[in-house]
């Protein structure tokens, strides 16, 4: 018996939850075909993991790597926390499908969070064809409901109407043909915002066994509101739902998540170990009665001078902001708003007014949550505990200082929530990390180290593997995870890219 790949002297964390087992991992081609004792076997390439754990690759259920998955810094981040596998198209908005008008309002509302593609049309089959295998990466699409409805409807606040509805209803239907994994929304965001349950239910019908992954419309101490609509769109559709971002306070979520659970929703959600956010700036300072998807008006009303009592309102907001993208006023970036207003001279209100005039609306935020602190954390521990959490970094990735949970997230939920805190068990990680991220999403030959299954695994260290992104310097990478194999394929070796690039778009 030889193989292409041999993995020797490892234990094995196979993602069933058993606990770590001494054996050797044998590949050829993109599958795993033996897994056990094999001293000796010949193998064109010999990776000695004693000392190490093997694992499957683990799944992010919520990245934004949309347009910057190509970017080998993009790349080596996730590698190095063993991530295999990037879910994009998340909180409904990102470029497929859509007519080039809609492609460019994606890139341009959406730009401090995915990045930009600047050419359309683009179709599902389309977008998954440009990622497959020009990535080390494996990435998996959600169809973007506000995309959707941005194509049909344009920025109209108004209701759908049943023509309307049907348009977007084909649209759900062909995306999902084509090989998307399940239906996003964004219900903060513009347009999706405009979309009540019935719509969104009426969408989620063709579903399936896939989920409905969803920004919901109110989080925090309003998460009841949004938790309603999330059972209310389940129950009328009969989909799966996800829930991304779900972090605390704990006292009030889980509560709601097991009544879902108790009414027979198949609920599963998201969580990354960190405490703040990050996002567009206009998402979080603009009033609603500011039409944000219609760049021209928006800025004309903020210039109008309309919105200065409004901006004198959020005088406690402006110290937990920090600029994390800003083109044209990058010296802004990495401060906080209260800093970089004292920098220029002016106050913090006259600052927002320049960033969202300046950039156009494409400037983003890493906020502080009001519960930061002990609270806080504790929140995040308890969550990360349910049995219904799946690992998401909602990692953002572009301008100069981004969140840390991009580059750090998987490490941390690693190394601090394993080793160090023990909110995990080895095994326990490895399921929530890969295994029912899988199952969610409709991986059916992924998440679990079996003879038969890809070949999408990672080689750690668990006395070293932690997160060394920090809020001050986001973009460091994390340590502990050498060895990355996707799709049999040698993809990070001591640390480093080997340049391969056997990432498949997946299908469910």
């Amino acid at each position: 018996m030889s193989f292409d790949v041999l993995i020797s002297g490892g234990r094995v964390l196979d993602g069933t939850g058993a606990p770590p087992y001494r054996a050797d991992v044998g590949i050829d081609g993109d599958r795993v075909t033996a897994v056990g004792r094999l001293d000796g076997a010949p193998a064109r390439t010999v990776i000695d993991a004693a000392g190490r754990f093997v694992a499957p690759g683990f799944v992010d259920c919520h990245a934004h790597g949309d347009a910057v998955v190509f970017e080998p810094g993009v790349q080596l981040a996730a590698l190095r926390q063993g991530v295999t596998t990037f879910v994009l198209g998340q909180d409904g908005l990102s470029f497929a499908p859509g007519s080039a008008e809609t492609v460019a309002y994606a890139s341009r509302y959406f730009a401090a969070v995915n990045g930009a593609l600047t050419e359309g049309p683009l179709t599902v089959a389309e977008l998954l064809g440009g990622y497959d295998r020009a990535v080390p990466l494996n990435t998996v699409y959600l169809l973007p409901h506000g995309t959707i409805r941005y194509d049909v409807m344009g920025p109209s606040p108004d209701a759908a109407s049943p023509g309307d509805l049907a348009k977007m209803r084909r649209q759900v239907e062909r995306g999902l043909s084509e090989g998307a994994a399940g239906l996003s929304s964004g219900l903060e965001y513009l347009p999706g915002r405009y979309a009540d349950a019935q719509e969104l239910a009426a969408l989620c019908e063709p579903l399936g066994a896939l989920p409905y992954v969803t920004h919901m419309r109110a989080y925090g101490v309003r998460a009841e509101v949004g938790m309603a609509e999330v059972v209310d769109i389940a129950t009328r559709s009969g989909a799966a739902v996800h829930v991304s971002h779900l972090h605390g306070p704990a006292p009030v979520l889980l509560p709601l998540v097991e009544e879902a659970l108790g009414k027979g929703v198949d609920l599963t959600f998201d969580t990354y170990p960190y405490l703040r956010s990050n996002t567009i700036l206009a998402m979080v300072v603009l009033p609603p009665s500011v039409p944000g998807a219609e760049t021209e008006r928006a800025l004309a009303m903020i210039a109008s001078g309309e919105l200065d009592d409004w901006w004198q309102g959020l005088a406690d907001l402006w110290p937990r902001l920090t600029v994390s993208h800003a083109p044209g006023m990058e010296w802004v970036e990495g401060l906080t708003m209260v800093a970089a207003a004292e920098r220029a001279g002016i106050e913090p209100a006259e600052l927002c007014r320049r960033l969202l005039t300046e950039t156009r609306l494409q400037a983003g935020v890493v906020s502080a949550r009001p519960d930061e602190g002990p609270e806080g954390e504790q929140s995040v521990r308890r969550m990360l505990r349910h049995p219904s959490q799946t690992g998401g970094s909602d990692g953002i990735y572009v301008g100069g200082h981004p969140h840390p949970r991009g580059f750090g997230a998987f490490a941390r939920f690693l190394g601090q929530h394993v080793r160090e805190l023990r909110d995990w068990t080895w095994e326990q990680a490895v399921v929530h990390l890969a295994s029912h991220p899988a199952r969610r999403f409709g991986l059916a030959d992924r998440g679990l180290v079996r003879r038969g299954f890809a070949a999408d695994l990672v080689v750690f260290d668990p006395a070293v593997v932690g997160d060394r992104a920090t809020y001050t310097a986001p973009r460091t990478l994390a340590e502990g995870v050498d060895d990355v194999i996707v799709s049999g394929v040698r993809v990070l070796a001591g640390g480093e890219l080997t340049g391969a690039t056997p990432g498949r778009a997946l299908r469910p």
